[in-house]
């Protein structure tokens, strides 16, 4: 082979590998658009922080929203029966477990822990597709209003959560809220061993994903096409570039990159707190945020953490400066305990603890 011949394989070469690296980035901004077209109104986050032991375990999240969602915080005893919808077929359970729940507008649960370390979070996903009561009458009825407290009532590791969805064919039903909207959701679920499972439902088919390894959830797409996209910004290495935008996987690849570089060897409870705020900070949406010409942009609400080991709530609304907590520990959970309640209407005092303010109440009436 001649030099002339050298010259031309080379020159082969390098467009064919333009041209695969070009194929690639296409392939991925396509996969971003898509996610930024599906999730760009509807933003939340969800990050699991492991220590290098299962001591410390805690998972931190953003509600995001174009309005403010009033939102209260319940503690539920053990011992509670329950129904999986307001008649008709449906499941009925009584709980095994006491649980800490943010309820949304009073009517649904959208997140919350159980006194055995088992932390439930539902976070937007405008792609999910439910199994309806229309395609078979005759299966019961699960409202998402109590879905994730029927997780959380029965289960105390994540394995129990995917054993139990397994084993149950429900239709998924809701209320709409803030003026129609549709309570379109995908779940992540972690336990004290730090193993996560993310719930989806595509094409009214469930999908489960379930590994130590998966730290981060958001919106769009879904999961196996998010990780494809962070797998790609993988390779460019965050430590050169990271997105920073508020779209759904700028903010996945931002959080993964994040809880994936802040020292976990040795930290305690707190330390692991103070660290995955500031994550959770990185990837929250400005209060207000807003762009001319896109009026359904959210913000984030609120953020929450919560300490799987020690069983404890952290709280904070984007319109106060400080947090506040929930102490499963010092709370009577046991059958025939008092529902009690945080009304957060009144949180410009709240700071610290707050299981000395929690009030007994009647449960939440659901938006079946």
């Amino acid at each position: 082979m001649n030099y002339c011949d050298i010259r031309v394989v080379y020159f082969l070469k390098q467009k064919t590998i333009k041209y695969t690296l070009m194929k690639l980035l296409k392939s991925v901004m396509l996969m971003a658009a898509v996610a930024l077209g599906a999730s760009a109104a509807y933003p939340c986050s969800r990050i699991v922080l492991r220590g290098d032991s299962t001591d410390v375990v805690q998972v931190g999240r953003t509600l995001d929203w174009r309005t403010p969602i009033p939102t209260n915080i319940y503690v539920y005893p053990a011992g509670m029966h329950k129904q999986s919808n307001a008649s008709g077929n449906m499941y009925t359970w009584t709980s095994k477990y006491g649980t800490v729940l943010a309820a949304g507008y009073d009517g649904g649960v959208t997140e919350g822990m159980n006194d055995q370390g088992l932390v439930i979070n539902g976070l937007f996903c405008k792609t999910s597709q439910y199994p309806t009561v229309a395609e078979d009458p005759s299966r019961p009825v699960m409202s998402l209003a109590v879905f994730v407290s029927w997780m959380l009532d029965q289960c105390a590791t994540t394995q129990e959560v995917a054993e139990l969805m397994r084993t149950h064919d429900f239709s998924i039903g809701g209320a709409t809220f803030d003026g129609g909207t549709v309570s379109m959701l995908h779940w992540g679920v972690t336990d004290v061993t730090g193993n996560t499972l993310v719930i989806e439902y595509a094409g009214g088919k469930l999908n489960m994903y379930e590994s130590p390894e998966y730290q981060v959830l958001t919106n769009d797409p879904t999961f196996p096409q998010m990780q494809a996209i962070n797998d790609y910004w993988k390779g460019i290495g965050g430590q050169n570039f990271l997105p920073g935008g508020v779209r759904s996987s700028d903010r996945f690849v931002r959080a993964d990159y994040f809880v994936h570089h802040v020292p976990v060897k040795g930290i305690t409870s707190d330390q692991g707190v103070t660290e995955l705020m500031t994550i959770i900070n990185n990837v929250a949406v400005p209060y207000g945020y807003e762009v001319p010409g896109s009026p359904n942009l959210s913000s984030t609400q609120w953020r929450s953490l919560s300490d799987l080991n020690r069983h404890r709530y952290y709280f904070q609304f984007a319109d106060q400066q400080s947090s506040f907590y929930i102490d499963l520990n010092t709370l009577l959970l046991t059958p025939g305990s008092p529902v009690l309640k945080l009304d957060t209407t009144k949180r410009a005092d709240f700071t610290g603890c707050m299981n000395s303010h929690l009030k007994v109440s009647a449960p939440f009436t659901p938006m079946w």
